[in-house]
This record gives C-alpha cells, sequence and structure tokens, in this order.
C-alpha cells in the first residue's frame, strides 16, 4: 500500500497526501476528513526508512541510560515515554553502565543510526564529551549543570537531600548516625554526603569518619557495607544511605544480624523507589521527582526539535516519612 493508493481512494493528489502526512499540508476539512479515511480503510502505514531520506529526519530519539536492571532509571524511562507519547517519536535505550568510554561508544552507535536528538540519563561522560557531541544534534542531559549550545540540563540540588535525611535523624534524637556513601566520582553522591555532614555540623556534632562507609549505589554495595561496619564495632543507632537500592541491602545485613529496623537502627534512604512503601517495614525515604524528570527531559528534546510543548515543573526533593525511623 502506498501514498498513491491513498490519493486515489481519497480522490486527491499523491502531494496533498505527502504535505499531510508530514503536518505541513493546509488544506480543506474535507480533504484532510477524505484522506484520513482512507488511510484507516486502507491500514496504510507510512514508509519511515523512505520519510527519513526525504526530510532528514528519523522520528527516534536516543535514551543512554546506566543500567537496565535499575528501577531508579526504569522510572525516569517511564517519564519520558509518556513525554513522547503521541508525537510519533520513537525512544532506542542503550546502557552505560557507569563507564565512561562505554557510555561514549554508545553515544556514538545511537548517532550512526540517525537519531533526531538524545537524552543523557546521569553517567560519567564529561562536560566537553556532551558538549561535543551536541555539535551534531539536541541533547538534554540530568543530574549535572552544563551550559553549551544544543544543551538542556537538569539537576537536583542532591545537597539539600542528605541534609534533609539527616536532619529528621537529628530530628529523633540521633547523634551516632553512619552513612553509606555512593560512588565518590558520582555527584549525586558527593553533594548528598555533603549534605549529611552539613546537618551534623548545623547540629553541633562532629562528623565521624569512622561512621562513613562506601557503597555503589547497588543494593549488594550497601550489604557490604553495613556489614563493614558492623564488623568496626562503631556503635551507631541510626543510618543515612545514599539511595534506597543502597538501603535494600543494608537492611538485609542488618536482618541477618538481628539488628532490627526501627527497633535498634533507624534507616533513610535516597530516590522513593516504588518498592520503598512495600517493603517490610514500609521505608523512609528522600523522595525525588525520577518521572518528572523523564518527562522533562523528553518535552525539552522535542521543544529543541521545534515541536510546541508545555513546560513540566519538576517538584524540589521532599521527605517521605514512613516506619523505618523512630524517635530514640
Amino acid at each position: 500500500m502506498t501514498v498513491l493508493d491513498v490519493a486515489r481512494e481519497a480522490g486527491v493528489s499523491p502531494s496533498t497526501v505527502s504535505r499531510i502526512l508530514n503536518g505541513t499540508a493546509r488544506v480543506t476539512s474535507d480533504k484532510r476528513s477524505a484522506v484520513e479515511e482512507a488511510i484507516r480503510k486502507l491500514d496504510f502505514r507510512p514508509n519511515l526508512f523512505a520519510r527519513s531520506l526525504k526530510t532528514g529526519t528519523t522520528m527516534t530519539i536516543g535514551i543512554l541510560t546506566q543500567d537496565v536492571e535499575s528501577p531508579f532509571y526504569g522510572r525516569a524511562m517511564k517519564g519520558i515515554e509518556a513525554g513522547l507519547a503521541g508525537t510519533g517519536y520513537a525512544p532506542i535505550m542503550v546502557s552505560g553502565h557507569w563507564n565512561a568510554a562505554e557510555e561514549s561508544e554508545r553515544v556514538r552507535l545511537l548517532m550512526a543510526r540517525r537519531i533526531d536528538g538524545l537524552v543523557i540519563l546521569t553517567g560519567h561522560l564529561d562536560d566537553r564529551q556532551i558538549a561535543e557531541f551536541a555539535r551534531h544534534q539536541p541533547i538534554v542531559v540530568t543530574g549535572r549543570q552544563l551550559e553549551a549550545p544544543q544543551v538542556r540540563a537538569f539537576t537536583l540540588d542532591q545537597e539539600a537531600g542528605g541534609h534533609l535525611a539527616t536532619r529528621h535523624l537529628l530530628n529523633l534524637g540521633h547523634r551516632r548516625i553512619a552513612h553509606i556513601a555512593g560512588p565518590s566520582d558520582h555527584t549525586d553522591a558527593t553533594d548528598r554526603r555533603a549534605g549529611y555532614e552539613r546537618a551534623l555540623r548545623e547540629a553541633g556534632i562532629a562528623a565521624a569518619p569512622e561512621l562513613v562507609v562506601q557503597g555503589d549505589f547497588m543494593e549488594s554495595g550497601g550489604l557490604l557495607a553495613m556489614n563493614r561496619l558492623l564488623d568496626s564495632g562503631q556503635t551507631f543507632t541510626a543510618v543515612f544511605a545514599a539511595n534506597d537500592q543502597t538501603a535494600f541491602g543494608a537492611r538485609m545485613a542488618l536482618y541477618r544480624r538481628g539488628v532490627r529496623v526501627p527497633d535498634d537502627v533507624s534507616i533513610v534512604g535516597v530516590d522513593d523507589l516504588p518498592a520503598t512503601a512495600y517493603a517490610t517495614p514500609p521505608m523512609t525515604t528522600v523522595r525525588q521527582p525520577i518521572y518528572e524528570i523523564g518527562l522533562a527531559a523528553a518535552h525539552a528534546l522535542l521543544t529543541m526539535l521545534g515541536h510546541a510543548m508545555p513546560a513540566v515543573e519538576v517538584p524540589p526533593l521532599e521527605l517521605i516519612v514512613r516506619e523505618t525511623t523512630r524517635r530514640l
């Protein structure tokens, strides 16, 4: 089935059908209705490859994520899909696995497939690399501040998130508060640790280096970090975990050692992943607007591509108090 068949069925010229399909035609309502009816009747599907050769666009958006199994990135992807819904654009997702060289290779792979734009969800690419890639197509990047031609960046106040979590524990009377940090080369992790330290400082409590253990934002890293903390013999009554996945692993370690949450140790995470509300007990966390960031990224990229899209309001981080924290 071709444009010629649609034109014959609708009683219009093939060029009129093409212009309507491309969204560039100004035609009478009866002609448009006739073409739309012919498309439905013939079950016509445009040849996207042929259209891309003619228009120079592929109607595809590249998305560089870090881990396809991560519930964090799954939530962001859901927001991007919602933002692209009804626009005709299709997403192509690749993973960089927190490796700058692999991320760079994946971006080049997407560009070779002639994507129209790119969304980068955090990662380890440096600003210079992103600015260089943006010379070839529009890019939206999350998790950093970056000003460059054809780049739009979204960032959240992660330092405020660490401060919220730690202040909540301080307000409950905790003074020996441990922190399982995220990767030391990840800005979100270092900012959250800075918020933890600021909250302690404001409360007149000296930060104790022995209560800070290294994690990697993964459940397994949280479990190992908590085991190291328990094996160290340090006393603590609360833990601020760098993200929810870290907190899940830490809770497993506590459970295996017979340490009760929150009776013996209170714990707070960051992200508000869907599973936190259904854990036993439900987990206190700092909510990140992950879905909204994905939605905002999609709308921003579509706007850069020339489409009129509404701006998305991204709310600030918010403390969600559930049942893994208690007054000392």
